[in-house]
């Protein structure tokens, strides 16, 4: 899939993007971080076809995996950028041009030594704060319960965001994210997922 599929569906993380060009269309584009398999992504891709989606993997048998999928369902409205997301967000995607970014199940980086590891910081906020539209939103969902709360903490105290939930907590799974079989087997198991959905004021 990496040798048939590339030229295709990934794109060069050493220009900048024309989303317009890229798909031949304006329409609301949508960021996956950390995509994983790709399973999901593919799926939002061929179930919104009104929508262009991007997604951002470093892990190349994932982004193999994706690239298959799309292939396989003809998707027209889905790209893949195989590099580190912080420097795709900063050199490659034009400023105010998301309407919406996912982050599911990333890495916790548990050990408290490593928390600064975890994307969710400050820094990243900016990054959000000047790529999504206005009214647009950053969804994280995680099966780490102090991550969760670690996220909504940072999210609540910016100014920049206001949280989707109706009780100021975290928020019910929308549809549009389907079930992972790892989501699954977790709550199966009795684990808990959490979802936050912030807006850019």
């Amino acid at each position: 899939a990496l040798a048939q599929h590339w030229d295709k569906f990934c794109l060069d993380p050493a220009h900048p993007l024309n989303p317009q060009a890229v798909f031949g269309r304006s329409a609301p584009l949508f960021l996956e971080i950390g995509f994983g398999n790709g399973d999901c992504l593919a799926h939002m891709a061929i179930n919104h076809p009104q929508y262009d989606y991007l997604g951002i993997e470093v892990h190349r048998p994932g982004v193999g995996h994706l690239l298959l999928k799309l292939h396989q369902q003809s998707s027209a409205n889905a790209r893949v950028f195989c590099h580190d997301a912080i420097e795709i967000l900063e050199r490659c995607l034009p400023n105010a041009c998301l309407s919406g970014v996912h982050l599911f199940f990333p890495d916790p980086w548990p050990k408290h030594k490593h928390h600064k590891r975890r994307i969710v910081q400050p820094a990243f906020l900016d990054l959000l704060a000047v790529k999504l539209l206005p009214g647009g939103y950053f969804h994280a969902a995680t099966d780490w319960e102090h991550y969760a709360h670690a996220m909504h903490k940072a999210l609540s105290a910016d100014q920049r965001f206001s949280n989707a939930s109706v009780d100021g907590t975290f928020c019910e799974r929308p549809d549009y994210r389907p079930l992972t079989k790892f989501e699954n087997r977790g709550l199966r198991l009795g684990h808990g997922v959490w979802d936050l959905i912030f807006v850019m004021k």
